[in-house]
């Protein structure tokens, strides 16, 4: 399966990258409006004006899986919408993403960063759809 995900983190270094992924090609640079980036023991998104990022394409989204450590509750792989101009371009309505639990990586309260009630994934599922990802440029 092949898969664009939208990355923030240490997934935006080549290097790094090319040590993970037998396969793979970043197709441009864009924003996630909606979101923002915080810092714990890795980086998160959490909601707030916007991050800057890159489009990752690969056919190894289970590698990804296991590195970002979604098997053990550290990171959440979600959908975000792709912005229609950007979609158009990709072939695909929406990006993967991937949020880390606040309290998995030591940021403390989930109340804190995530509004409303209930579960980490729940409160998630209810932001998104007021999250967007639009392009920078292309690469």
């Amino acid at each position: 399966m092949v898969a664009l995900v939208f990355v923030y983190g240490t997934l935006t270094d080549d290097e790094q990258v090319t040590s993970l992924l037998d396969s793979y090609r970043f197709v441009g640079a864009a924003t996630c409006v909606g979101l923002r980036r915080v810092d714990g023991r890795y980086p998160t998104l959490v909601p707030g004006d916007s991050v800057t990022g890159r489009l990752l394409k690969t056919d190894d989204i289970e590698r990804l899986d296991r590195y970002e450590g979604v098997d053990s509750g550290l990171y959440h792989r979600v959908s975000v919408s792709l912005a229609p101009s950007l979609a158009a371009t990709v072939s695909t309505p929406t990006a993967s993403v991937y949020l880390g639990e606040p309290a998995a990586l030591g940021l403390g309260s989930l109340d804190q960063y995530w509004p409303g009630t209930g579960a980490f994934s729940a409160r998630v599922e209810r932001y998104l759809p007021a999250t967007q990802i639009e392009p920078i440029n292309t690469e």
